[in-house]
């Protein structure tokens, strides 16, 4: 057991060693394109509001999660804990696999959009593309963390 505690500490930094190891690097690249999806989406004006409220919910959660798990990894919360891995890669599911879901609903409406020609409708059209891109960059990132996490978790 002390092996794995120690093969946990090791790999679960505190503090701002936070910020210098990998895959934990990748919260900063989490929030700020999750949080460049979430404005761009929040300010589009979607003519469907189940997608735009899918989007919003996925783009928030996973906002809401890395900075969350962020803070608390810095703070040193997880006290050399081999549990901590565990529960780490359980919070990183959701991330997993909700904002592809997400970057292709809003992809799919992009696409429906320039094909219009409403003005109202290609007026918000390069917001949407933006929203789009921020959306599939997140989603790479979030897909690398989880990866990562669960190679560490493995390991551990």
């Amino acid at each position: 057991l002390a092996m794995s505690s120690a093969t946990s500490t090791a790999s679960l930094p505190s503090g701002l060693a936070v910020l210098t190891t990998f895959p934990d690097v990748l919260f900063i690249p989490e929030i700020i394109f999750g949080g460049l999806v979430w404005i761009l989406v929040a300010s589009s004006k979607v003519p469907l509001p189940i997608l735009q409220g899918w989007v919003m919910f996925v783009s928030v959660f996973c906002f809401v999660m890395s900075t969350t798990l962020l803070c608390l990894d810095i703070c040193g919360v997880h006290g050399g804990s081999s549990s901590w891995v565990t529960l780490v890669s359980g919070c990183d599911k959701p991330q997993g696999l909700s904002p592809p879901c997400a970057a292709v609903l809003e992809a799919y409406y992009t696409y429906e959009a320039g094909l219009s020609t409403n003005p109202l409708v290609t007026a918000i059209y390069r917001e949407n593309i933006a929203a789009v891109v921020f959306a599939f960059v997140a989603t790479l990132m979030y897909v690398i963390h989880k990866v990562f996490s669960l190679l560490r978790w493995k390991s551990s």
